[in-house]
């Protein structure tokens, strides 16, 4: 078992991979970002944006926006992975209802998916389902 690590170490080195720290955390990214969700309008809303902090913290990046559980309220939670992209979940509870498909009533509950990319100060993503929304990322201090 021991010559098939090190055999499998030696392919990555040939690759450029390193096997050793493929699982680490990217440091480089915590820190306190401006966060911006931008969605255009869509059949039955209106378009809207959105700009609030979040933070990075072990490559787990955290944002709120509003008043925890009031209309409006919006929260962000995902891990950034080792390549640089991340899945964030999305879930809040509707502010305006013309800003929301099919003009839901405001206080109720939704989520999305975003995917993301981030470099050392920037990222960018997009909401996976849904409405067209883009999602950007910098870092505060960079």
């Amino acid at each position: 078992m021991q010559k098939f690590i090190v055999a499998l170490e030696l392919c990555g080195v040939l690759v450029g991979i390193d096997i050793a720290h493929a699982d680490e955390p990217l440091a480089n990214l915590d820190g306190v970002w401006t966060t911006v969700i931008s969605c255009t309008a869509s059949v039955g809303a209106l378009p809207y944006t959105y700009e609030f902090p979040s933070t990075v913290t072990n490559s787990v990046l955290h944002g709120e926006r509003g008043i925890k559980d009031a209309p409006g309220w919006l929260q962000l939670d995902g891990r950034i992975l080792p390549d640089s992209s991340a899945t964030i979940s999305a879930h809040g509870l509707v502010g305006k209802e013309r800003a929301a498909l099919g003009e839901r009533p405001s206080g109720t509950p939704y989520r999305y998916r975003i995917e993301a990319k981030f470099s050392e100060n920037s990222g960018t993503g997009h909401r996976a389902t849904g409405r067209t929304c883009a999602v950007s990322f910098s870092k505060k201090g960079a």
